[in-house]
């Protein structure tokens, strides 16, 4: 009887020919799938060492003869024409992603099961399945190359042993685990700026640490705060750009003075919003002995100032323009130099970057040049004086 039995169980092991074909067809079968050798040793019942070994030798065979590619060590999928791009994801409200890159011209769909932690705007490599038909391209991420954001803006709930900061931004779809012993001071219910500082294998929720108590939600000062820090709008320029921009000197050389076009005798004003505290563009006009005008656009000239590569240069490429918001602004540049030693202030000669034209009286443009001047700006108009002498002429 027990030898009956025996005979009845033992199967008929497949020969590595049998075995090509039933790995084909589990990898053709399941084109976005990815198996080791072991789950495909289980979707066979095979549980015979030798086989097991002769599984492996079947996949990296696969793989030479390009069926199959090995995407990580042991982990083989079915070779796709579109292979490994790499892109910037774009998440959707729902929580999956489109990949773009400039290695393809359809973006890639990645949903999130796929997206292996990767946030918005995260650069990742993305391993590209066999299209399907007509269906769109479909992948998943292998890498997250380079994270766009680490810092998030949001309102801590704070329990006896744990918090969360819930974020502000609505394509964060992951709330954020801070430790009792990295909120700062935090109280529940208020405002913070939390920085991920890692994110384990097998934890669904990244880990972070407060790195600034903004304070109650709905005040003015700490909405504003919030705004500038979930864009990244840095408010705060840091300690060693000051002091760079405190040794810039002011005091224009009299050697500059004679490689520029001297315009400072020129009628030259600035025409900004009442509530502006920097003046970074100027007019000019004069009449012409043959009847014409000479116009003239200038700009400050910041780079006579500004050193390429210096800390401040690469503090506003960071910044890369001042930013208006309701009640500030956000300067690319530090306050010495914004407000005071590149701001075209009344009555104060300035360095500038100047296109000048002559026009005849009806407007045409006869001639223009653009190099490099000093004006000194007579007068600050506000936009309501300059539009009051143009209506009332």
């Amino acid at each position: 009887m027990t030898k009956k039995r025996n005979r009845r169980n033992k199967r008929k092991l497949p020969n590595k020919k049998e075995l090509i074909n039933k790995i084909i067809g589990i990898f053709s079968n399941n084109p976005n799938k990815s198996h080791n050798y072991k789950q495909i040793a289980k979707q066979l019942g095979i549980t015979d060492a030798g086989t097991k070994l002769l599984i492996t030798d079947v996949l990296h065979q696969l793989t030479e003869e390009e069926f199959l590619e090995e995407i990580y060590t042991g982990k083989f999928k079915l070779k796709s024409k579109g292979g490994y791009i790499i892109g910037t994801v774009d998440l959707t409200s729902t929580g999956s992603a489109y990949i773009v890159s400039d290695d393809i011209k359809e973006d890639v769909f990645v949903s999130q099961t796929n997206l292996k932690k990767a946030l918005h705007n995260d650069k990742v490599k993305v391993y590209c399945y066999a299209r399907k038909r007509s269906y769109r391209i479909e992948g998943e991420v292998i890498e997250i190359i380079e994270r766009a954001k680490t810092s998030f803006v949001g309102i801590l709930e704070i329990s006896q042993n744990f918090a969360f900061l819930i974020p502000d931004n609505k394509k964060m779809h992951y709330d954020i685990f801070v430790p009792p012993n990295k909120l700062k001071g935090a109280e529940n219910g208020q405002k913070a700026i939390v920085k991920i500082i890692e994110w384990p294998e097998k934890a669904k929720n990244p880990f972070g640490e407060v790195v600034e108590v903004l304070g109650t939600p709905g005040e003015n000062e700490v909405e504003i705060h919030s705004i500038l820090a979930e864009f990244d709008l840095p408010y705060r320029f840091p300690s060693n750009v000051n002091a760079a921009a405190k040794k810039i000197s002011g005091k224009i050389l009299q050697e500059e003075i004679a490689k520029r076009s001297d315009f400072s005798e020129v009628t030259t004003f600035t025409i900004d919003p009442v509530d502006a505290k920097d003046f970074d563009d100027a007019l000019s006009i004069k009449a012409l002995e043959n009847g014409n005008w000479e116009i003239g656009i200038h700009i400050a000239d910041v780079t006579h100032y500004v050193d390429v590569n210096s800390i401040v240069e690469k503090e506003a490429l960071k910044r890369a323009t001042s930013v208006y918001m309701v009640d500030r602004v956000v300067p690319m540049l530090p306050e010495r130099l914004s407000n005071n030693v590149c701001s075209l202030n009344p009555d104060e000669n300035k360095l500038c970057f100047s296109v000048v034209f002559e026009m005849n009286k009806n407007a045409v443009v006869k001639k223009h040049w653009i190099g490099r001047t000093i004006i000194n700006s007579g007068k600050r108009f506000n936009d309501a004086e300059a539009q009051e002498i143009i209506d009332n002429k």
